[in-house]
């Protein structure tokens, strides 16, 4: 990665660090899901957050969408009823973060009622959007509703390069203004970045820009090539880029005062591990602590993902059925899923990544291995890292 570091991290001491500010940083338990010897108890306790794409339709039309949306209507999506009942379902089973997803969720018209519901149901409510249908109104149905944080994609520092990405004239103001919407009726945010070859050398510039509008956290992601996103394969950074990437991130993690997370990324967490025993450890965050158990790939281990039509899988990129939520209870899919067994059983991971030492740290991402390989367990095509075995 080529250009000068970002500018050091301010402290943020004015901002409320509330219960609020740890609601997405929740990563697998503080010890591997063991294979197969867990208590129903145990395997309840390991769903620590469920993405639940509420709708596909959307009114961007993004290069690198893993759905591939568009504005709708897309037929069979869960009806309200349907979404009342699949909270019910869940809150019996467990209490994860629900992150409310898309497509563009603000286009459900429900979607606070369902928010509110989750929320009277002790469930954690988050959203992700991409930030232009916010505004002050939107904002405050947010609140009431008990949304406790909300996630903007901004992925170019300036309107230019954003605006290319979300293929949208307006995208990128459209996206300030709902933050500013939001930062002035104190609700939470945090940026997301996804990067590609296109926007890599811009990185900096773009967290330089979440830390000037306040955001609570940074989240980067990379590029997985499904959806739309495959017609932009080649603009998958390179192993070495994706390398350099991950510990200048882990660097600025050592000052910065807001929460920074790798999605999507996880060998960000063998860096992490790498640099812990040299005793470098990241700051104290406003927007949460960087929890010291968060691993990398969580699909099917303590993360899940529910379609628009109820299907569920271990992520949103890897779209393997593992069951439907019209057919099953959630809590059956997830105890008796072959693909989430499959994903929690290390030991029937292949190539570099089944001899890693830090497979239970990192684990690869799936998706990516699927992608290129058509088998999940297969080892993950970019890592620069040669275990020791």
């Amino acid at each position: 990665m080529s250009g000068d570091s970002p500018s050091p991290c301010p402290s943020h001491k004015g901002r409320r660090d509330s219960d609020r500010a740890t609601v997405v940083d929740v990563g697998a338990s503080s010890r591997p899901y063991p294979e197969g010897h867990t208590s129903r108890k145990e395997r309840r306790d390991q769903v620590r957050m469920i993405a639940w794409e509420v709708t596909r339709s959307c009114n961007l039309n993004c290069v690198h969408c893993r759905a591939a949306s568009h504005l709708g209507p897309y037929p069979g999506e869960l009806s309200t009823g349907e979404c009342l009942r699949l909270i019910d379902d869940i809150a019996r089973f467990s209490q994860p973060v629900i992150i409310l997803t898309g497509g563009e969720p603000l286009l459900r018209q429900d979607i606070f009622d369902l928010a509110a519901y989750g929320t009277q149901k002790s469930l954690r409510m988050v959203m992700a959007t991409n930030g232009t249908l916010v505004d002050e109104a939107k904002v405050r149905k947010m609140i009431d509703s008990g949304i406790q944080r909300v996630s903007i994609s901004i992925d170019g520092p300036d309107a230019q390069s954003h605006d290319a990405l979300r293929q949208q004239p307006g995208a990128f103001a459209g996206a300030l203004a709902g933050i500013a919407a939001m930062k002035a009726a104190g609700m939470e945010f945090q940026i997301n970045t996804t990067i590609t070859t296109a926007n890599l050398h811009q990185i900096k510039a773009i967290h330089d820009l979440a830390l000037r509008i306040g955001a609570a956290a940074h989240h980067i992601f990379l590029l997985v090539p499904t959806g739309r996103g495959r017609d932009l394969a080649e603009q998958t950074i390179t192993a070495a880029d994706y390398e350099e990437t991950l510990r200048w991130f882990y660097r600025e993690s050592l000052t910065c005062a807001i929460q920074l997370k790798a999605t999507c990324a996880p060998h960000y967490f063998r860096v992490m591990h790498q640099n812990k025993r040299k005793g470098e450890n990241p700051a104290k965050k406003v927007g949460g602590h960087f929890h010291e158990s968060t691993r990398g790939c969580l699909g099917g281990i303590s993360f899940c993902f529910i379609s628009h039509v109820g299907q569920v899988q271990p992520c949103g990129y890897l779209e393997l059925d593992c069951g439907n939520i019209r057919k099953q209870s959630f809590g059956e899919i997830w105890e008796t899923s072959e693909v989430f067994r499959n994903l929690r059983d290390y030991e029937s991971y292949k190539g570099k990544c089944g001899r890693c030492e830090f497979i239970k740290v990192c684990g690869g991402c799936r998706a990516r291995a699927y992608e290129a390989t058509g088998d999940y367990r297969a080892e993950e095509p970019l890592c620069l890292y040669q275990p020791r075995q």
